[in-house]
């Protein structure tokens, strides 16, 4: 015989146990991508591959629901137009002027969240090189006064921008590096600039580990930069 409160116990154990095995499996498993021209990228990595920096369910959520969600509403937006569908979403963006304006709003915003965040996977890891190096550190430390100063302003940037966007490290036309902020999914792309390095400020990308506590989530972020794709698009930038 067991008591009333000893049953209560076993009962919220089991339940306990049921839901941790059954939401380990959705952490582990990415989503198929949305159907149409363009699609999700796989993360390049599992999804607890950045903890404890980021966590898992944080990308999880940000990868296989936020980014696949751009993804799908921007095939709604080019569906029936045969000549947008067969572009690349860096050339949509690049030429927003060109985009029926029935649809302009939807490229530009669900076509800048699918940039911006495929941009924003591939320049995060684990135990790569955490600092800048080569012709890139050169040209930071002539356009910033040195990596330190570099960090230390775009961490103000991160910081300080009010509401949802981005920061941007880019070259624009005549091969100088910039540091940028665009609101909402807005895209130096649309500007004629090169995006070189990018941080996710929307809530959605760091609320449930770090919750209002950016400055945290942005120092997180430089401990986890992947320096070196960042390098290749800047060489090949000035190329």
């Amino acid at each position: 015989m067991i008591t009333r409160r000893q049953a209560i116990k076993l009962a919220a154990a089991t339940t306990a146990a049921v839901a941790v095995a059954t939401a380990t499996p959705s952490i582990l498993a990415q989503t198929a991508p949305p159907a149409g021209p363009f699609t999700l990228p796989p993360l390049p990595y599992g999804y607890d591959a950045l903890e404890p920096f980021f966590d898992a369910q944080t990308m999880q959520i940000h990868h296989d629901k936020h980014h696949a969600a751009y993804v799908a509403n921007l095939n709604k937006a080019v569906a029936g137009h045969e000549d947008l569908a067969k572009k690349t979403v860096q050339e949509l963006l690049r030429n927003l002027k060109d985009i029926p304006e029935s649809i302009r709003t939807a490229v530009r915003n669900h076509g800048g969240g699918h940039a911006n965040h495929s941009l924003f996977w591939q320049v995060l890891a684990r135990d790569k090189p955490s600092e800048p190096k080569g012709a890139l550190l050169d040209a930071i430390e002539k356009k910033f006064g040195g990596y330190d100063a570099f960090k230390d302003q775009f961490s103000k940037a991160a910081a300080g921008l009010f509401g949802s966007g981005w920061v941007w490290l880019t070259v624009d036309a005549n091969k100088h590096l910039l540091l940028e902020i665009t609101p909402n999914q807005d895209t130096p792309l649309s500007a004629g600039r090169t995006p070189l390095l990018t941080l996710d400020v929307w809530e959605h990308a760091y609320y449930l580990k770090y919750q209002n506590r950016r400055p945290e989530y942005v120092a997180a972020f430089f401990k986890i930069i992947h320096w070196d794709p960042v390098a290749e698009k800047f060489e090949k930038a000035i190329a």
